[in-house]
């Protein structure tokens, strides 16, 4: 696989990940129905961990590429995989709440430039 191929299926994965947790948590975002469900928590984590491997990989990549806090991003996966036992709900569901609403505009842009080239 090229580079740009490489780089379009992880931006697709990012966004397919990203969508899955909000389909998962639902339009009406209550934090109380994520706090209590055990198996919608192990969902949103299991796909922000492919959100942090996909933008881990697009940086061996591209070093450079267009997404805010790319290696925050990085962090949290490895947090979440890592530090299990030290995650705490409320850290989760601000980054469902206040950092994937961005990277979904960031990398829905960078599809759009690579679908144009």
């Amino acid at each position: 696989m090229d580079n740009s191929n490489a780089l379009k299926k992880y931006l697709f994965d990012i966004l397919n990940s990203i969508e899955n947790i909000f389909t998962y948590i639902g339009k009406d975002k209550v934090f109380e129905k994520y706090d209590t469900d055990n198996m919608l928590q192990d969902a949103v984590e299991r796909n922000i961990e492919i959100i942090g491997e996909a933008t881990s990989n697009l940086l061996k990549l591209d070093a450079h590429i267009k997404i805010t806090n790319s290696r925050r991003i990085v962090d949290a996966r490895n947090k979440i995989i890592h530090g299990y036992d030290e995650i705490e709900n409320t850290q989760v569901w601000n980054i469902i709440i206040n950092h994937l609403p961005k990277l979904k505009s960031d990398v829905s842009k960078l599809l759009e430039e690579k679908d144009n080239e």
